[in-house]
């Protein structure tokens, strides 16, 4: 069947209420929050509903809804300004699966690594060859922030080095350091399902052996690695950049991403007294911070 969907634009401090607001009175079958860059919320803490300062809402309905009435209700609310900025569209009713299925292609880091889904020919098959269908975490090689710790680990001589992937998400980091080389691969999570969706990933890999797993709170003592990746938020980065300055060995690699280009340079800051930073690179507005730790 078809659908349709309004999507309307919010802030950080009413987006939250405007969304139950939908959900309640005017019948929305779901509610999704996106940020002004169209990025959707990602692996929130539990509990916790992440917002950005300019959020889009996107309600989705019954294509016999009446919109005029909901916007009429919506209007009524009193929870945005006269006039506010909406947008109203019919999506089609398609097999969205098999068609997202045809358009996630194999792709390429660097010269030798692909990541590549379980439903399509390998392009090389002498190549560095991840293979990862996406499941419960974030993570599949399509976003900038991973493309960018992809094309760094690609890089490096990993031959022999301990990795540490915090973030880990999919996994799709640390499976790539280990079949870039690695000898040993440490993925930490907050969430248990980027646990499980790891250890799926590894498993599909045959690197399982060479992947330990642990939420924070398991993770062992005094934990140290050549090589640091992180791909979370810039936020999670300034919080607890003591913590992961504290995984580098000296003379270790660090490399950073899920920092917008408005703030790389703050969250570089957070890094400098420890490490040497190298220039920042930029993908489409999203940028990979990365340096050497001080001996």
């Amino acid at each position: 069947m078809p659908w349709i969907q309004i999507k309307l634009n919010a802030t950080d401090q009413n987006a939250e209420q405007i969304g139950d607001m939908l959900m309640e009175q005017t019948g929305a079958l779901s509610v999704t929050f996106l940020d002004a860059k169209d990025t959707p919320v990602f692996e929130p803490l539990p509990g916790e509903t992440r917002l950005w300062g300019e959020t889009d809402i996107v309600a989705l309905y019954d294509a016999e809804i009446d919109t005029e009435q909901v916007l009429e209700q919506i209007k009524g609310s009193n929870m945005l300004e006269e006039g506010f900025a909406h947008k109203v569209e019919q999506l089609e009713d398609k097999d969205w699966e098999r068609e997202w299925m045809e358009n996630f292609h194999p792709m390429r880091f660097g010269e030798r690594l692909w990541v590549c889904p379980s439903w399509r020919e390998i392009p090389e098959p002498d190549a560095v060859n991840v293979m990862l269908d996406p499941g419960l975490a974030f993570g599949t090689g399509t976003h900038p922030t991973t493309s960018l710790c992809l094309e760094w680990l690609e890089g490096l001589d990993l031959e022999g080095k301990t990795v540490i992937d915090f973030g880990c998400g999919s996994g799709i980091l640390a499976i790539a350091a280990i079949k870039l080389g690695a000898a040993k691969v440490i993925g930490v999570d907050i969430d248990p399902q980027a646990i499980i969706a790891s250890t799926a990933n590894a498993e599909r890999n045959g690197v399982a052996d060479k992947l330990e797993l642990y939420l924070p709170q398991n993770q062992p003592e005094n934990l140290e690695a050549d090589v640091v990746v992180a791909n979370i938020l810039a936020g999670p980065l300034r919080e607890l950049s003591g913590v992961i300055k504290g995984l580098i060995k000296p003379n270790g690699l660090l490399a950073m991403s899920g920092v917008l280009d408005t703030q790389a340079e703050d969250v570089a800051n957070y890094y400098r007294d420890e490490l040497t930073v190298e220039p920042i690179v930029e993908m489409q507005e999203w940028c990979r911070i990365s340096g050497q730790k001080k001996a």
